[in-house]
């Protein structure tokens, strides 16, 4: 497990050496696996991660349903809301389809049209990683859009690589490690190794250069 200190010296110097822009640039963190046979699917990460200090921005959350979940989900903040008969017009938009999995983070849906979602947009779903998560009847759902509004979505395939994102460049340097502490530690504990299994971490600025972590 790396120490707290050097990911805070890691984010500092990836700070400092960033050219300066006149936008928030986005902080992002690059995890390179080794030891790892990533062509089985057990050995794949797909995890939503809770950021204790967020991403610098709200990320867009969808919700797929009918009936009180609708009311429920727009009480809560739900950036859009989408009944059965949009689920079904979808299905004939292969375009409009595309830019909402694009457009939203992280999708919600009642269970009760989980399965017409799957028939209609799960193609354009699935290959992305942002099939909905069910929600029961009678869920209280704003504290899942709260939660999510703060989290990363890891998803590695078969791929030793991944990225993600931390941060904006506006953050205090602190914050920024402390999310990525969080995401280090999710990472190591579904790893069959742990840390063993981590050949290197990079944490950078959208334009700046890659700064090694460990």
């Amino acid at each position: 497990m790396v120490e707290f200190e050097k990911i805070v010296e890691a984010v500092n110097s990836a700070l400092k050496d960033a050219p300066k822009r006149n936008f928030n640039e986005s902080v992002d963190l690059t995890i390179n696996l080794k030891n790892i046979d990533l062509s089985n699917p057990k050995n794949r990460i797909d995890e939503v991660i809770l950021l204790p200090n967020g991403t610098g921005g709200a990320n867009r959350i969808a919700v797929f349903g009918k009936g009180d979940i609708v009311t429920r989900a727009k009480d809560a903040g739900a950036d859009l809301v989408l009944g059965p008969q949009d689920i079904e017009r979808l299905a004939g938009e292969p375009r409009e389809a595309r830019r909402l999995a694009n457009q939203y983070r992280f999708f919600l849906a009642d269970t009760g049209v989980m399965s017409l979602i799957g028939k209609s947009l799960g193609q354009r779903l699935g290959p992305r990683g942002k099939m909905p998560t069910p929600i029961p009847p009678n869920t209280d759902i704003q504290p899942i859009v709260d939660r999510l509004r703060k989290s990363v979505k890891i998803r590695t395939k078969d791929r030793r690589t991944f990225h993600t994102k931390v941060g904006v460049a506006g953050m205090e340097p602190v914050k920024i490690a402390q999310n990525i502490d969080a995401v280090l530690k999710r990472v190591e504990s579904v790893l069959e190794q742990g840390s063993a299994n981590i050949r290197s971490v990079y944490v950078k600025t959208t334009m700046g250069p890659a700064v090694r972590v460990i």
